[in-house]
């Protein structure tokens, strides 16, 4: 093995500032102590006006005071961990496991089809060998347009994924990518980009008109034999299972508009019955874990939730790193992306963008190798 093979394929670094914190936290801890200190020097006696309100502050004070002391423990040494995708793929290239990728929607009212089906096609159009890509779409509301609205989706994916890798376009999420400012210069990438943007609104509008009646029609329902399995039975809280393949990478034949593989893609309903509890998403992802098992059985899972679309086409790539490595693979079972938030206002005073979870606590958790579950 060259010298290039025995590098880590990602590295430790201790985050910044970590001294000024531990002062500032020295200095808060004795003022916890002083407090503590001071209710004990004036404890109200027996039948003096104050008393239990005195025992419920000093109550108060100890329990948020211990909080705090215990979850120093694990801002005390704040780590940030960096991946090594060249040395990936120079290393295993020819070797990259097969990802299974699991999305999870439940209402299309509350979460949109158009909004879904972004999500989807920007996780296909991964950096990835799409042949060892499968996407799995799980509809706990068994909704024929969510069905519907991935159908047109997996159809525009093969005009969709072609542009991303052709030209390095980013966010490859279409609705986000197309609300950007690009600066066109009358070449072939202008040609290209109107295309698939006239595609796109194109399918976005079909979805729209279907969502906006409420139910297909004749002619859509004739595009798939999938949706033969909606009829008068079917509701949200009862139904059979249902999983329908839409593209079959393992087709050599499925290929986008160049001639390229396109990822798998695989729409799934579990059974649902009214005496049996369904357990929401947790019983969702083992639906998904026990349909993935029998059709691609990928040794790796990418959970996505539906509203978050994939902001890094290397996201992928970044996670194997952790995974593959020689020395530290073995060790790591889980890794967690951080979640980033579009139309933020200025001061974001309600937390929307999440900052102190993203930016303290997972670098935090990350030193005791607990990263928090961010997928909902």
């Amino acid at each position: 093995m060259s010298a290039n093979g025995n590098l880590a394929l990602f590295e430790t670094k201790a985050g910044k500032g970590r001294i000024v914190f531990k002062l500032f936290s020295l200095t808060i801890l004795l003022c916890i102590f002083l407090i503590w200190l001071y209710r004990l020097m004036y404890v109200p006696r027996k039948g003096e006006a104050g008393r239990y309100a005195w025992i419920g502050m000093f109550i108060s004070e100890v329990l948020f005071g211990l909080y705090w002391i215990i979850t120093q423990i694990v801002r005390w040494n704040v780590v940030h961990r960096y991946p090594f995708k060249d040395r990936l793929s120079r290393r295993y290239e020819d070797k990259l496991p097969g990802i299974d990728i699991f999305i999870c929607t439940a209402d299309p009212i509350l979460e949109p089809p158009s909004i879904v089906i972004n999500t989807v096609l920007s996780v296909m159009a991964y950096n990835y060998p799409p042949e060892k890509l499968c996407v799995y779409l799980s509809d706990d509301g068994v909704s024929e347009l969510t069905f519907y609205a991935l159908l047109e989706a997996s159809k525009f994916s093969k005009y969709w994924i072609h542009f991303c890798k052709k030209f390095a376009v980013e966010p490859r999420s279409p609705e986000s990518y197309f609300a950007l400012n690009i600066d066109l210069h009358g070449s072939v990438f202008e040609q290209e980009w109107s295309t698939i943007k006239k595609l796109y609104e194109d399918m976005k509008t079909r979805i729209a008109s279907a969502v906006e009646k409420g139910h297909l029609s004749t002619e859509i329902k004739g595009q798939h034999k999938g949706f033969s399995e909606w009829n008068s039975k079917v509701t949200k809280r009862d139904h059979q299972s249902i999983v329908q393949v839409l593209i079959d990478g393992w087709n050599p034949n499925t290929v986008d508009i160049d001639g390229n593989p396109l990822p798998t893609l695989i729409y799934l309903s579990r059974e649902k019955k009214p005496q049996c509890a369904h357990n929401f998403k947790a019983g969702a992802m083992n639906a998904l874990i026990r349909v993935s098992s029998e059709i691609s059985n990928a040794p790796i899972i990418l959970n996505v939730d539906c509203d978050m679309y994939s902001t890094d086409p290397d996201a992928i790539r970044d996670a194997l790193c952790f995974f593959m490595d020689e020395k530290q693979g073995q060790q790591i079972s889980y890794v967690q992306y951080p979640q980033s938030y579009e139309n933020i206002t200025k001061n974001d005073i309600y937390s929307n963008a999440r900052f102190p979870v993203l930016k303290a606590c997972l670098p935090i958790a990350l030193r005791i190798s607990f990263p928090h579950f961010l997928c909902f």
